[in-house]
């Protein structure tokens, strides 16, 4: 039996296979130099970075560039995040890249933690994904990150979830209830928490968590302040219950944690 190359989707195939030769063609054509990765400047709020295996910087867009102080993207290439960041922020960094790395899978709305030096957090919402090269190996990782916190109100002005976000900044150690949080912005609970599902990839209740498990990481870091005392400065009513949920956010209790800056 013959092949039928007069019928609809023979004729679409072969459209499909030209469309993505003349694609293959074209981007062999670009010259390396070319940042595409510079028009996310015209986007405000969005940084975008590119690493190599050794979790190296190898592009950055300016926003990225100027957050930490540099003039041009020269001068951040080779650098990791242990020298950009706090070794426990970079530490998060880098478990998420090598998951990906390893992986060779995305990773989306990761919410990315800071402390301020007045004690409240600041967030990042980002986005990774890996680096292939022609042949499909994974080389490094990419992403962009969205700066969530320091303007809530105007940041998350399309969710309408900016009230929550602020009160849960400025009193994540007290107790926060989502009917609370539901109230503040006129939205039902379940509207609530599709909400931040759709910014944070994670529930409120969740959100809260994270907050008080990197503030009491902060703490920990500080050898005078007894782990008890670190559990309830970030609202835990005992140390166990601040030692389970750190476990089960961290892989490690907050004794061995601690140890590591000793």
């Amino acid at each position: 039996m013959g092949i039928n190359r007069t019928g609809p989707d023979w004729r679409l195939n072969e459209m499909t296979v030209l469309a993505k030769t003349d694609r293959e063609r074209f981007l062999a054509r670009i010259a390396p130099e070319t940042p595409f990765y510079a028009l996310f400047d015209r986007i405000p709020g969005v940084s975008f970075f590119a690493k190599d295996l050794s979790f190296r910087l190898m592009c950055a867009n300016q926003q990225f560039v100027e957050r930490f102080g540099f003039a041009k993207e020269a001068e951040i290439i080779g650098k990791d995040d242990f020298e950009l960041f706090p070794a426990r922020l970079a530490e998060n960094f880098r478990r998420d890249d090598e998951e990906v790395l390893r992986t060779g899978e995305p990773k989306w709305r990761i919410v990315e933690l800071f402390f301020s030096r007045q004690g409240l957090p600041d967030w990042f919402v980002t986005d990774k994904m890996p680096v292939r090269d022609k042949k499909g190996r994974v080389i490094g990782v990419m992403g962009i990150s969205r700066g969530y916190g320091s303007a809530p109100e105007e940041v998350h002005a399309q969710e309408r979830i900016g009230r929550a976000v602020e009160h849960i900044r400025q009193h994540f150690r007290e107790k926060i209830t989502v009917e609370g949080l539901a109230e503040l912005t006129h939205l039902s609970t379940r509207q609530l928490h599709r909400r931040f599902i759709e910014a944070f990839g994670m529930s409120p209740q969740a959100v809260v968590m994270k907050l008080r498990i990197q503030a009491g990481c902060e703490l920990l870091a500080d050898p005078d302040v007894q782990i008890s005392e670190a559990a309830r400065s970030v609202g835990f009513s005992d140390q166990s219950s601040f030692t389970l949920h750190f476990h089960k956010h961290m892989g490690v209790t907050p004794l061995r944690y601690r140890r590591q800056f000793i």
